[in-house]
């Protein structure tokens, strides 16, 4: 049996599916929340097929999941004038809402969101591939993310609880909401990464515009009602259809006061534009990456080899802060390969429910086609696949393609592949990996493997002035979700972590008044009668 016969045999027939990794029934979504309001969708609608194809006796088709409302700008404009109604221009219910009581209204959020783990985690698989208990895991995550950020918010708000008086006067600064938020997430971690940015922006007081990604939307419809029922109307609102159809009118209108949107940094330059007022927009945001690892002769190849695997192909190498590159050292080189793809070769591959399944089928139905085109480029440049059945692809699945020696006339020296491809480059002078991340467009983060000491702080100091974070023996990565997590140059504005978005998504506010006798009564009298919710000494346990 060839490898392809073998592909072909892995995507399963309807009824070799565990029954318990089955949606209960397709999902046809007919509705929106804007406004604080189901509303009810009767037009065009996008069917959504999963990166799982089933056998028929037609031959291979997607699976097909269900659908969900392809809304127009009227909608868009529509949901947009609520959230810029349930603002106020910051006179709202909710951004006035007392902390205490918006981290409550985020309890019950969270609460309601918990009982639909289940449907939730099954919806992730099935829509972006990903394996059933990475999934898992990102759903676990995201609850503790949120439950973080109100432990975050309660210190913050804590550190904000007492006046401070300095040369004369007196002051007490707290931080304030900015407006209307645009939130946009991405596919890959559609869940979690969507909500690093929604949670807090949300929490901080803002009301939001929330347009799921493409692919990853379905999972959302089992939240809205708890949207609707936890928090004042029209504070979150949906949007869906065409990105280019109905961003734009959103975008122009002046009214979006943050852009968060976690994509490719073309699309951020071109949204940013169309803003009237781009003084008043503040974006916050998660763009490209082009990780590259170095691995020097001083190396442990065996910890080396073990890393590299999980950063280049965790998610089947689609996450940004994925390794897309490898620079070895020569002397070293054959021996890192070698090993390197023995370990490719060891990873499972299979459908998304399976025990210890690695590599699974791609979501994005273009992907298999340019990934092959980023391989032919590479080969007629000179490189060779270095691993057995390297690149081969059936229907939605591509098997991870090592290639070696890469070099700057391909196509993968640059570009952000966002799949299972690894290009490898050999350097016998180490200022040739260093340049090729100050040249880079991308400064997100970098992995260094070495043993000796010395060589690690002469390459720490000049990369921390390229990236955000250098991993040292380690594969790049987010968390953990305590850490400041941005990038550099076109990788990144603004910085996330826990207590970060929580000041990206606001303002430091003051109130003062001078020292005196009068001033001092005055204070006294509106935080003992609790009259001002921003004005207070009110102290959260």
């Amino acid at each position: 049996m060839t490898f392809e016969e073998q592909l072909h045999q892995m995507f399963p027939t309807a009824d070799a599916i565990p029954a318990n990794f089955l949606l209960p029934e397709e999902i046809h979504q007919r509705e929106y929340l804007s406004g604080g309001e189901m509303r009810p969708w009767n037009g065009d609608v996008h069917t959504v097929l999963s990166p799982v194809a089933v056998q028929t006796p037609e031959g291979l088709k997607r699976k097909v999941i269900g659908s969900y409302p392809l809304c127009g700008q009227t909608e868009a404009l529509a949901a947009l004038d609520a959230a810029v109604l349930a603002y106020n221009d910051g006179r709202g219910e909710w951004p006035t809402m007392p902390v205490s009581e918006r981290i409550a209204c985020m309890d019950k959020f969270t609460g309601k969101m918990i009982a639909k783990k289940d449907e939730i985690v099954k919806l992730i698989m099935w829509e972006i591939g990903k394996s059933y208990a990475d999934s898992v895991k990102e759903f676990d995550r995201t609850i503790e993310y949120i439950n973080a950020t109100i432990d975050a918010l309660k210190d913050l708000d804590r550190n904000s609880s007492r006046f401070e008086i300095e040369q004369g006067i007196i002051g007490q600064i707290r931080r304030s909401p900015l407006g209307v938020v645009l939130c946009m997430g991405p596919f890959n971690y559609p869940l979690n990464e969507t909500f690093t940015t929604l949670i807090p922006a949300l929490i901080m007081g803002n009301t939001l515009l929330f347009k799921p990604p493409k692919h990853g939307t379905l999972l959302h419809y089992p939240l809205l009602e708890a949207f609707a029922s936890c928090f004042p109307k029209g504070v979150v609102n949906t949007i869906y259809g065409r990105g280019n159809v109905i961003i734009a009118p959103l975008m122009e209108s002046g009214k979006i006061n943050v852009l968060t949107l976690i994509g490719s940094s073309k699309v951020a330059n071109q949204l940013k534009k169309m803003h009237p007022k781009v003084n008043r927009l503040r974006a916050i945001l998660g763009l490209d990456a082009k990780n590259a690892a170095i691995i020097t002769e001083k190396a442990d190849l065996d910890l080396a080899v073990k890393e590299c695997v999980l950063g280049s192909l965790s998610f089947n190498g689609q996450r940004c802060t994925a390794i897309k590159i490898i620079y070895v050292h020569k002397k070293v080189a054959d021996a890192f390969i070698e090993k390197f793809s023995a370990a490719v070769g060891k990873l499972k591959i299979g459908m998304p429910w399976e025990k210890d399944v690695f590599l699974t089928p791609l979501p994005e139905p273009q992907k298999p086609a340019y990934l092959q085109e980023c391989i032919a480029d590479a080969l007629a440049n000179g490189a060779k696949v270095m691993n057995e059945n390297g690149g081969t692809t059936f229907e939605s699945f591509v098997y991870p393609a090592v290639l070696y020696p890469v070099n700057d006339k391909m196509k993968l020296y640059r570009e952000e592949q966002f799949g299972p491809v690894i290009p490898i480059l050999p350097f016998d002078d180490i200022e040739t990996p260093i340049d090729y991340l100050i040249q880079s467009d991308h400064g997100q983060q970098v992995s260094l493997f070495s043993n000796d000491a010395d060589e690690l702080a002469s390459l720490i100091d000049p990369l921390v002035n390229q990236v955000s974070r250098v991993n040292i023996n380690c594969q790049c990565q987010r968390g953990p979700d305590i850490f400041p997590f941005t990038g550099r140059k076109d990788s990144a504005e603004g910085t996330l972590s826990v207590p970060d978005a929580l000041r990206a998504f606001s303002i430091r506010t003051m109130v003062a008044t001078k020292q005196t006798e009068e001033n001092k009564n005055l204070l006294n009298e509106i935080v003992s009668e609790q009259s001002s919710n921003f004005l207070s000494t009110k102290y959260i346990f």
